[in-house]
């Protein structure tokens, strides 16, 4: 392996490096000069010790389509919480269903930002993923009918589309562009 691959690799590989370090720092609740050093020791004893194949990141972040997936998301917890409140609250079931979502991207860090997007919203939980498929499946509450379903369905698929235009790589954002313009024709 060249010096030149091994750089590009360790390159790729800082952004989760820095994440282990800042999680560490954030566990323990104290951002001092120790706690990023042990930060530091166990980010390598964690990267060297469990071999995990390298997730490769696109080397693209576009801001504005991360500032508008942490709104909407923030805006959809709020949401998600009080439709749940008032399920709660009204009498009788609030109906459930796990149904299966289709999405366009099969990158293994694309398909998990999404499946934890969707489970992060209250009434919906991830319980399965079709990854060779490309499908997730979540236990949704207060389902009613089909509309629900689909209404449901479009909201996961816009999750995957806000985050690929955050972090996707250009072939990803063209892909899942394709395919809302597709189904915005079927419709």
């Amino acid at each position: 392996m060249s010096a030149g691959s091994v750089l590009a690799s360790l390159w790729r590989q800082l952004p989760f490096f820095i994440w282990l370090v800042a999680l560490w720092m954030l566990l323990w609740g104290q951002f001092t000069v120790l706690s990023l050093v042990t930060g530091v020791v166990v980010a390598v004893f964690v990267t060297r010790v469990f071999r995990l194949p390298p997730v490769e990141l696109s080397g693209r972040v576009d801001p504005w389509w991360g500032v508008v997936f942490v709104a909407e998301f923030l805006v959809a917890l709020v949401r998600g919480s009080l439709t749940v409140a008032w399920q709660v609250l009204t009498p009788g079931q609030p109906g459930a269903a796990i149904i299966g979502v289709p999405l366009v991207t099969d990158d293994d860090l694309i398909m998990t930002h999404v499946a934890v997007t969707a489970s992060l919203i209250p009434g919906s939980l991830i319980v399965d993923i079709d990854r060779d498929r490309r499908i997730l499946y979540l236990h949704v509450i207060g389902v009613r009918g089909e509309a629900d379903v689909q209404r449901q369905r479009a909201d996961v698929q816009h999750w995957e589309e806000r985050i690929v235009r955050a972090v996707g790589s250009r072939a990803q954002v063209a892909a899942v562009r394709a395919a809302a313009s597709g189904s915005e024709g079927s419709s």
